[in-house]
């Protein structure tokens, strides 16, 4: 068996999988029963100042193996209310990162505390959802604004931060690059692409809200890209996140440049037990090739590779 586990932001994860914001993290006993099917940790929903019943349905669009369209809205029940389903969760052992979405940085600032105060090893900043207005991509599209909600958090809180960036941007790497010198001590890349599907019977959008957010191997390489291009950029670790459905993607973000993956699609579609599928092919493949420690192919991509000019004689 070859050596899975890794360091993210100065916490030990048992592997590299951790289920990601917004995925069967309703409950305590959900998010405890991804850390039994295998999971290395745990992350919450985001998590707000108040109570959101999220947008009506229809809010997900489903396109068979290559992923899917939504547009929940951030339903959550509020910070008054989670932290009794962290506790479930911690009480299980599961490793908890709690993950939290604000309109400013001072909302921000105020919900780490509360979300410090519950027991998580680490914060998880939704600074990328596409679809919620005043939140998510509104308010971190641009390195300032990045910048401005990870200085404030970090001032507040003692656990580590990660910044959770968006791909709708014209240079993902420089939100990481923001968001490093701001404070965080950890990346995750990336979340939802923005995406439109339409009802051609009805002549309106499928989804109720419209424009969505599109997950699943559709946007692997989108996901890869922004790791590819951040590892360049950052030194502090990277979490992938777009499109992992087995072991050989998990290993493709590995050799990108990120520590640990976030999985989350892929447990919307076959259920958590696809956790303790994935951290099997991967221990597999390793073994196979005679790798001892994962940790060892972190940005193996990277090592002797130089972007030819566009001049380059065979």
């Amino acid at each position: 068996m070859a050596e899975l586990s890794v360091e993210i932001a100065g916490i030990r994860l048992r592997n590299p999988l951790l289920l990601a914001s917004g995925i069967w993290g309703e409950s305590g006993q959900s998010l405890a029963g991804a850390w039994d099917a295998g999971a290395g940790g745990v992350i919450t929903k985001s998590i707000g100042s108040e109570p959101r019943p999220g947008y009506p349905n229809p809010t997900v669009e489903e396109f068979g193996s290559w992923g899917m369209l939504n547009a929940m809205g951030l339903p959550n029940p509020g910070i008054a209310e989670y932290p009794r389903e962290i506790a479930i969760a911690r009480d299980r052992g599961a490793l908890v990162i709690g993950s939290i979405f604000g309109g400013t940085a001072e909302e921000f600032a105020r919900l780490a505390r509360e979300m410090e105060a519950t027991g998580v090893r680490a914060l998880e900043l939704n600074l990328s959802c596409p679809h919620a207005e005043g939140f998510g991509t509104e308010i971190g599209s641009t390195p300032q604004d990045v910048s401005d909600v990870v200085r404030a958090v970090v001032r507040e809180v003692k656990v580590p931060v990660i910044a959770k960036i968006t791909p709708n941007s014209a240079d993902p790497a420089g939100l990481a690059v923001a968001a490093e010198e701001a404070g965080a001590k950890g990346i995750s890349a990336i979340n939802t692409v923005r995406g439109l599907a339409i009802d051609t019977t009805l002549a309106r959008p499928v989804l109720a809200h419209g424009i969505g957010g599109l997950s699943g191997p559709a946007i692997k390489s989108v996901g890869l890209a922004a790791v590819w291009q951040i590892y360049r950029k950052v030194t502090i670790p990277i979490i992938g996140v777009g499109g992992i459905s087995n072991g050989i993607d998990a290993l493709e973000y590995v050799m990108a440049g990120a520590r640990a993956v976030e999985i989350g699609t892929a447990v919307a579609h076959e259920g958590v037990r696809v956790l303790g599928r994935i951290v099997r092919e991967l221990d597999d493949t390793l073994t196979e090739r005679g790798v001892a420690r994962l940790a060892d192919l972190v940005g193996a991509a990277h090592r002797g590779f130089n972007v030819p000019t566009a001049d380059a004689r065979p």
